[in-house]
């Protein structure tokens, strides 16, 4: 029986995972059978959710990051996972491990990693706190470890079929779709003055306001944050008329997060149809 995600089945900075309800009422606001293009698809968590919800329509994941890479090896990590949990044994949960034990796993990590991939974020999660990932063996060696090796195995079974899959710029697949009628943009970039570390890409304030080109005239469902003023530019450009604001007129759904006790921002959530939703 086909299974509904509702988070990534690997961990992945910036999964939309606590949107998920409001991101299946805005949907309901766009056609059944539309080509859904998912330009920055980080865990494809948008585009499986998108491909659950409108079974008949077209789903188009850009795994940029590779994501599917670790999703086809998610056996071998949870092989890897079992060895950790052996070597780690009884000591306490979420105390920082022994030199010695701390040893034994990069050793055990180092020995298999000349063997074939290695989901290094995915393994980091179980040796390091909360938001804290590596994405390398050089990345691990610089942390200290603790005790938070999960205690089960992962699964994805089902969580791409009927998407199609695909990995390039987004631009080209802006190129593709932009004459194609009946297109709907899921667009996730990573936000503006956030940690991107684990992304591929590395990204300046230009490459941000190239995405803006990309809603003129479309059916989008965009995310930011107010971390970024990228809301407040495209007020101020629209007033200015310079170009135009690219919101205006569009939905918002907002979502307060909390980091730690001194750190929070908003989660927001924009969206707009250029056709009629019968169409």
């Amino acid at each position: 029986m086909r299974k509904q995600y509702l988070s990534a089945p690997l961990p992945f900075v910036g999964q939309k995972r606590m949107y998920i309800k409001d991101f299946k009422e805005v949907l309901k606001q766009f056609p059944d059978d539309a080509v859904y293009v998912d330009l920055f698809g980080g865990s494809g968590l948008l585009s499986h959710i998108t491909k659950w919800e409108k079974p008949d329509a077209t789903v188009i994941y850009n795994d940029f990051d590779n994501y599917s890479q670790r999703l086809n090896n998610i056996e071998r990590t949870n092989a890897l996972l079992a060895e950790i949990r052996e070597i780690v044994g009884n000591f306490p949960r979420r105390e920082r491990l022994s030199p010695e034990i701390r040893e034994k796993i990069l050793h055990l990590l180092d020995e298999e990693g000349k063997n074939g991939f290695m989901d290094y974020i995915t393994l980091s999660t179980s040796l390091m706190f909360s938001m804290k990932y590596a994405t390398d063996l050089d990345g691990l060696k610089k942390e200290s470890f603790y005790n938070t090796v999960r205690q089960s195995n992962y699964v994805c079974d089902g969580y791409l079929d009927g998407l199609q899959v695909v990995s390039c710029d987004y631009k080209e697949l802006v190129a593709k779709y932009r004459n194609i009628q009946n297109v709907v943009y899921l667009v996730d970039p990573p936000y503006l003055s956030t940690e991107v570390g684990t992304y591929r890409m590395r990204w300046r304030l230009s490459d941000y306001l190239d995405v803006l080109s990309v809603l003129v005239g479309s059916s989008y469902i965009y995310f930011t944050s107010d971390k970024s003023d990228i809301l407040e530019l495209c007020q101020w450009l629209g007033k200015n008329h310079w170009g135009g604001n690219p919101f205006a007129e569009a939905g918002q759904k907002s979502m307060h997060r909390t980091m730690n006790y001194s750190s929070s921002y908003t989660d927001i959530m924009l969206y707009k149809t250029v056709f009629n939703k019968a169409t």
